[in-house]
């Protein structure tokens, strides 16, 4: 990594086990002032790859509740810098969207966030069709923004926010250039992370059909609102629906255009409906157990 340069921006990067992504994205940080691994005790090299290019690393353990690994950081670590990066190790910035950031930040009426997209890279192809890119938020503030409070269960492993998202205090901003999102741990990795994500979201969506809720400071769901606020609202109706694992392959396959991605549009379009079956089978079991009781 070269050495720090005076854009006044922190990265804060969130991994564990991720010696084989962590090079390619911190080597892409160059123009942030400062770049923060948030490690939960990894057992491969990561944390020995951060320390040698440059980056600082904190070790998270998380034990259940609020908050995770992300939130932690802005509540632990002291940062000096007005602005807050977030990525994933499986994340790399290209030169076009340090430009834009590099512009936002300079600018004394910038909005306190910026919706930012993951560009979708799967089995060795850049997807520009399926709709599985999406936008978050992932340039905040520093102090003008926290990750929502969801229902959390300490039994699912996830230590880190997945599926939750930012929210900003005030207006939200958005670049255009896409982060390059592309893991290189292979299929095995991607299908158990999914297995541990549909436990978790089938606990938060069974909390949310039994109480209304999901949590104690959600997202807003809004049709007309921002890319986070209207992906909450679509779904917070989906999951009412019969035959949802379908409806989920029938968007990215053919209204997205999946197909044109050939067979890894096929893979990828059909691993979304089956991560939407399994949800809907731990929910069905987790009413079950409930029935029983």
């Amino acid at each position: 990594m070269t050495a720090r340069a005076t854009l006044p921006v922190t990265v804060v990067v969130a991994v564990r086990n991720e010696e084989i992504n962590i090079r390619k994205c911190l080597t892409a940080l160059g123009p942030a002032r400062r770049v923060i691994v948030a490690d939960s005790h990894s057992t491969d090299r990561t944390a020995a790859v951060a320390t040698e290019l440059g980056a600082e690393v904190v070790q998270f353990r998380y034990t259940g509740g609020y908050p995770k690994k992300r939130q932690w950081v802005l509540d632990t670590v002291p940062i000096a810098t007005e602005w807050v990066l977030f990525l994933d190790a499986d994340e790399e910035v290209p030169p076009a969207l340090w430009d834009e950031i590099r512009a936002a930040v300079a600018d004394p009426q910038a909005p306190n966030g910026f919706l930012i997209v993951k560009g979708f890279h799967f089995l060795g192809r850049r997807f520009r069709f399926g709709g599985f890119s999406f936008a978050a938020v992932l340039l905040v503030r520093l102090g003008r923004a926290r990750f929502e409070r969801l229902v959390d269960d300490a039994t699912t492993a996830l230590d880190m926010e997945v599926h939750e998202r930012v929210i900003v205090d005030g207006a939200v901003g958005t670049l255009r250039t896409p982060l390059i999102h592309d893991d290189f741990k292979g299929l095995n990795a991607y299908l158990d992370r999914h297995n541990k994500y549909s436990t978790w979201e089938a606990k938060l969506r069974h909390t949310f059909l039994t109480t209304g809720r999901y949590g104690d400071a959600p997202i807003a769901p809004r049709l007309f609102g921002n890319a986070q606020e209207r992906r909450r609202f679509l779904k917070r109706w989906v999951l009412r629906l019969p035959c949802e694992s379908l409806i989920w392959f029938a968007y990215h396959y053919f209204v997205r255009l999946g197909f044109l991605e050939g067979r890894p549009g096929l893979v990828a379009s059909r691993i979304r409906a089956d991560y939407i079956a399994a949800v809907r089978a731990k929910m069905y079991e987790l009413q079950r157990q409930v029935d029983s009781k």
